[in-house]
């Protein structure tokens, strides 16, 4: 199916109804949700499938898949990248994004759901995993990507992940705000973060070829708020025909006959946030075509071969569609998260936590 096109208001419930039964039909009994059925879980496509399950109203599968996450933290606030049927699956490294993600994944269900306890609940796994993350923070701003199985940082920066971790750092910052305990130094530290995504292109793919053949790294300081609206127009548009293939989606890697769903779906917000509506509806209703009868999406599309690869069927793909058709339609109080970088003041200070 394709071809639909969603506006202000109009969230077609009964149509994605069945993409977020996928995500919740695949969270195991423990919380953990996996890439599909067999599958792995990491920390940051796992908070991207309960997000989907918040959007859905599936709040206790959501809470449920944060509770996973605050009872296996690591104790210097970290996770492993990957863990399966509730044992460590990958514990080579451990990646600052995926544990930031946290931190945007708890203030994204707060801000559906409104539930206070939730946030006081998972604030020290937040103050956890922010401090490592910010550990590995240098004196230029940018953030090392990992550490190594020792805790050794990796020396060097990901344009995407330290723009996911630009978001995260807003959330986190949220969070604190709201729950009375406004955190000045993770502001300063997003301040910078944002100045060297901003202006320090030389602080990223140090040691390794440049990733800017890939998509997210076009579009990704758009979609998290690191750069203002004029500049982000501008990315958007310069590399345009590089990534975008009319009617299918954005491809994975410029140079490759792929277009993914998952990235064509954060383009649609990140366009979004650039201010292009027209182009953004339009991108998604390209997307239906890789739809499944249960309402799961496929990875991508090779066109060049005319074949569906890889054969998976993500759950944070799935979540990807719920997320941007929230974009698109204004339908939850946290529609705007992905658009709109909204700071909150120490003037809006609720009472002060209690722990």
């Amino acid at each position: 199916m394709s071809g639909v096109y969603l506006s202000k208001g109009l969230y077609p419930e009964e149509f994605l109804r069945p993409t977020v039964n996928f995500i919740r039909d695949t969270q195991l009994p423990c919380g953990s949700v996996p890439w599909f059925g067999g599958s792995y879980a990491d920390p940051w496509d796992h908070v991207e499938a309960a997000m989907g399950l918040s959007i859905g109203g599936e709040f206790a599968h959501a809470v449920s898949a944060y509770r996973w996450l605050k009872d296996i933290q690591l104790a210097d606030g970290s996770w492993w990248a990957a863990y399966k049927d509730g044992e460590v699956h990958n514990s080579e490294r451990r990646e600052s994004n995926f544990v930031a993600y946290f931190a945007t994944g708890v203030w994204h269900h707060y801000l559906i759901s409104q539930d206070r306890d939730f946030l006081l609940e998972m604030y020290p796994t937040v103050q956890r995993a922010m401090s490592f993350v910010l550990d590995l923070q240098t004196e230029f701003g940018d953030i090392h990507w990992a550490v190594d199985t020792e805790g050794n940082a990796k020396q060097d920066a990901l344009v995407t992940g330290c723009s996911s971790i630009y978001k995260s750092l807003e959330c986190a910052y949220n969070i604190s705000v709201t729950l009375g305990e406004a955190r000045a130094d993770w502001l300063q530290a997003r301040a910078l973060l944002g100045e060297a995504l901003a202006n320090k292109p030389e602080r990223f793919d140090r040691t390794w070829e440049s990733k800017a053949r890939y998509s997210m790294d076009w579009f990704y300081p758009v979609l998290t708020g690191a750069l203002d609206k004029k500049t982000a127009k501008l990315r958007l548009q310069q590399r345009w025909d590089q990534f975008v293939v009319a009617g299918m989606g954005c491809r994975c890697v410029s140079d490759e006959p792929w277009v993914t769903i998952a990235e064509s779906c954060e383009l649609v917000m990140a366009l979004l946030a650039a201010g292009d509506r027209d182009r953004a509806t339009e991108l998604y209703s390209w997307l239906h075509q890789w739809r499944l009868e249960d309402g799961s999406y496929w990875t991508g599309y090779q066109f060049k071969q005319d074949v569906l690869w890889p054969d998976e069927k993500p759950t944070w793909t799935a979540a990807a569609i719920l997320l941007a058709a929230d974009a698109l339609t204004e339908y939850s109080p946290a529609s705007h998260l992905f658009n709109e970088v909204r700071l909150l003041s120490e003037e809006t200070l609720l009472t002060p936590m209690e722990l």
